[in-house]
């Protein structure tokens, strides 16, 4: 399964992006996809997730009400919808594939992913 995200770019506070995730491979469906990020000198952390189907959600506290993850199975691609943003939301925001979660989706850490997309940089300025 390859990865690869899009959408990242520069924006006012207050303001919206979308970022995408293209989901190449066979069984593309078979997998949790999550948004993870990682601020200048920052550790990556966890941002949002979906479930296979897409039915099942979950979103770090800090991104409620703002951030909002979708998944199109039809064309392989997941989406995270961001809006309000904040200075602080600026990183660079990181697509994964956990190949073995459970059916609900929670909070995903960086050792469960099995695949990896490139990073696309979001700036917020004030």
């Amino acid at each position: 399964v390859q990865l690869q995200a899009s959408g990242g770019g520069l924006v006012q506070a207050g303001g919206s992006l979308r970022l995408s995730c293209a989901v190449f491979g066979r069984n593309q469906r078979s997998y949790i996809i999550g948004w993870f990020r990682q601020a200048p000198g920052k550790e990556r952390e966890f941002v949002a997730a979906v479930s296979r189907s897409g039915a099942s959600i979950h979103y770090v506290d800090s991104v409620k009400g703002r951030f909002t993850i979708s998944r199109d199975n039809a064309e392989n691609t997941v989406y995270l919808q961001m809006n309000s943003l904040k200075p602080e939301d600026t990183a660079v925001y990181y697509c994964a594939a956990d190949r073995d979660g459970p059916a609900a989706a929670g909070s995903l850490y960086l050792n469960e992913m099995d695949y990896w997309g490139e990073g696309t940089l979001v700036t917020v300025s004030s």
